[in-house]
């Protein structure tokens, strides 16, 4: 019997594989231990309505803004989303607020038996005391994000009233395959019989992945990006419906410019929620979208730490994400620019190191994991693509070197992995 809260997460971190940690020999390619959890708990997943969300980039994004809209419009919202970047109640939570840790350790209590016999990994922990708390608060719908991939990914288990699949980029190469369209061919195994799928970007290479998926489940298929435009003006965006102007003077909660590419997807779903009998007013629709970090505790997403000198983080991580966040960082304006970055490693880094503005002074780190590439191996690879700067392993010790560095007019940017993010101080 496990007696505390502290107690439970050390068990659970320590006796379960988990990806977060350790990377690929964490993933179970399989949904055959979280039926079985599932089972032991009575099948909570049937118990709530959910929408569930996947993709490389933008499904985090996507998962927030779609649960604030529906708390704005008055359902108990519940919101399922990994990794967690403090705290490991982050990852359930039901109109923003997470789960207790009191619940935490009687779920493992309760389970005990059952992760003894089955041994499943953390993840597979995760998905399942995320479906019971879900049930035990009968929430009125949930928004579920898939963890890796799709086909495989424990959350495949539910059966949804919508599936929304985000961007497709390069990630996890060595478990969802080495091309886009393998890749989407992974995300697309959420597609199921019955349920309207919505794909947020249409991209070219893959979208025939996503059309012959729909076809073979005869499920209708909406690429939102055709229907909805987001454009930025003044800080602020408007939102177009078949070029006709549908809300205006948006003051989105996510400042990423690259969320407009996440937002049409969004809206699509609001309305085919409305089709299913869900009551979501524009102005629940607009508040939702401009109220998503309060309302759901959502960080790391291009989330300002300071100005004077102008600080920055954010999670993106693989080439797709670090595209956008270069494209963003060249929109800012300041005299020098400083990057604190640290990667993993499991991922490629020459695909993202080469996207890297080339006239910043980097501050290569580490963050405190397994998985961690270290940063001397970082500097190192770095160097071949003209980026030079020093070794400062610790996190916060490396963030403090730029800002003794940096003048008022300068601009600070930390990232490269969501577990750099993770250790800054006071986030």
């Amino acid at each position: 019997m496990l007696s505390d809260y502290p107690q439970t997460l050390t068990y659970l971190y320590e006796n379960l594989p988990m990806f977060q940690r350790v990377g690929a020999t964490a993933y179970k390619a399989d949904l055959t231990n979280t039926y079985a959890l599932c089972e032991a708990l009575g099948n909570p997943q049937n118990k709530f309505k959910s929408i569930h969300v996947a993709g490389t980039n933008g499904k985090g994004s996507t998962s927030h803004m779609l649960a604030s809209v529906l708390q704005s419009a008055g359902y108990k919202t519940g919101l399922f989303t990994s990794p967690h970047l403090k705290e490991f109640t982050e990852r359930i939570r039901v109109n923003g607020k997470e789960a207790t840790p009191e619940f935490v350790v009687d779920f493992v209590n309760r389970i005990k038996p059952e992760i003894e016999r089955i041994k499943p990994s953390f993840f597979e922990i995760t998905v399942s005391m995320a479906f019971d708390y879900f049930a035990s608060q009968q929430v009125d719908i949930a928004v579920i994000e898939v963890g890796l991939g799709g086909r495989l990914d424990s959350t495949n288990v539910i059966t949804p009233l919508v599936s929304i699949i985000t961007n497709i980029s390069f990630d996890h190469k060595d478990i969802l395959g080495d091309t886009l369209e393998k890749i989407a061919g992974e995300k697309a195994g959420i597609i199921k019989k019955g349920v309207p799928v919505i794909i947020s970007q249409r991209q070219a290479d893959v979208q025939h992945v996503f059309v012959n998926k729909a076809l073979q489940h005869e499920v209708p298929l909406y690429f939102a990006s055709d229907e909805y435009s987001v454009v930025s003006a003044d800080n602020l965006v408007e939102i177009k419906r078949n070029n006709e102007l549908y809300l205006n003077k948006i003051d989105l909660s996510l400042k990423g410019s690259y969320q407009t590419l996440n937002v049409p997807g969004v809206i699509k779903s609001v309305e085919l929620l409305r089709t299913l009998g869900f009551i979501i007013p524009d102005d629940a629709l607009k508040t939702g979208l401009e109220q998503t970090v309060a309302r759901t505790g959502l960080k790391g997403r291009w989330q300002q730490l300071g100005e004077r000198p102008l600080v920055i983080c954010d999670t993106g991580h693989n080439a797709g994400g670090v595209q956008e966040l270069v494209s963003q960082i060249n929109q800012q304006k300041f005299d020098n620019l400083f990057m604190v970055w640290g990667m993993v490693k499991d991922k490629e880094p020459d695909e993202v190191l080469k996207l890297l503005p080339g006239e910043a002074t980097y501050y290569f780190c580490q963050a405190s994991i397994p998985r961690a590439m270290d940063a001397r191996v970082l500097q190192a690879a770095a160097q071949r693509f003209g980026l030079t700067g020093e070794v400062v392993p610790d996190v916060n010790q490396a963030i403090a070197r730029a800002k003794a560095a940096a003048g008022e007019r300068d601009f600070i940017f930390i990232g490269g992995s969501t577990f750099v993010v993770a250790e800054i101080e006071n986030l």
